[in-house]
């Protein structure tokens, strides 16, 4: 096994892995503790990775079955597995958890940089297991008896008034196949048990609430997610990759660096059906993903 040396970024989440050269085959030992690492800390940040679209997939397989690129969006070329994060279509800046209104959203979600801008594009990752924690009681208590229905059939990376032709045919893309899906507001996570909330730019109405009432709801739950405590700023250096738990962490992609060119390339782990505090599984209201991902076992 690799000598693995990994040092925490800040108290709640985020850890720097050094030690290991994610480029070759890795062990079963390796995986696993980077798996342990990732349970601890959320998000694992390798620098000086020298990986292509097949290195990145290699490294992700090793976590478990992968996801194409996504549902509705398309692929890198010749790379069915690879989603192209790029500024050009447009900024991801609203905090959510990657893909959360098909049944079984990816586990884990690999970014790795490939243009970057001189200044800004940081992508900021949130502990929605440390968010949980910190909900007064009644809240928890709250909160644990709620699902909330998740759904692309709306425009989380861009404002109503920047929406032009481009964008409007983005949006039809994206939204080609509606998705509806109910998730627990509490997922409990299946490999350590933590308690985090579930919801995100995608979870647009709670179940039995009306639009308006569930808004106000999921707005004071949010306030907890994006605490800075709670929060991994991270800067993008060239070569590497950043690894975080996309069941228990929301992200949001910083739209500050002036509409310069931002591309990143995103590969994800297929995942579980999500699960409450009672054991009570996710169940899909509209559209089939079977095309996009395995449920992973």
């Amino acid at each position: 096994m690799s000598t693995l040396d990994i040092r925490k970024v800040t108290a709640h989440i985020g850890a720097h892995v050094f030690g290991v050269d994610i480029s070759q085959p890795l062990d079963d030992k390796t995986v696993a503790a980077l798996r342990e690492a990732l349970n601890v800390h959320k998000a694992l940040v390798f620098d000086d990775v020298r990986l292509d679209d097949a290195g990145q997939q290699a490294f992700a397989r090793r976590f478990g079955d992968l996801t194409t690129a996504h549902p509705t969006v398309a692929a890198v070329d010749g790379a069915p597995n690879v989603l192209p994060v790029d500024s050009e279509q447009g900024s991801a800046n609203q905090w959510h958890t990657d893909v959360t209104f098909v049944l079984n959203p990816p586990q884990a979600s690999t970014l790795r940089s490939i243009t970057l801008p001189p200044y800004g594009g940081e992508t900021l990752i949130a502990n929605s297991a440390a968010a949980y924690r910190q909900l007064p009681q009644p809240l928890r208590t709250l909160a644990d008896t709620l699902w909330a229905e998740h759904t692309n059939d709306h425009d989380y990376a861009v404002p109503v008034e920047e929406v032009d032709e481009v964008r409007a045919a983005q949006r039809a893309r994206f939204t080609s196949i509606k998705f509806r899906t109910a998730h627990p507001v509490v997922r409990v996570h299946p490999l350590t048990g933590e308690r985090g909330l579930f919801i995100g730019g995608f979870a647009q109405r709670l179940v039995g609430l009306s639009v308006g009432e569930s808004r106000r709801i999921l707005d004071l739950l949010q306030s907890y997610v994006v605490r800075p405590e709670n929060i991994l700023r991270h800067r993008w250096s060239p070569n590497q990759l950043v690894l975080f738990d996309n069941r228990i962490t929301q992200h949001y992609a910083v739209a500050n660096y002036d509409k310069l060119p931002r591309r990143l390339h995103r590969v994800t782990v297929a995942g579980d059906v999500p699960a409450g505090v009672e054991g009570k599984e996710s169940h899909s209201i509209e559209g089939d993903a079977a095309h996009y991902t395995p449920v992973a076992a």
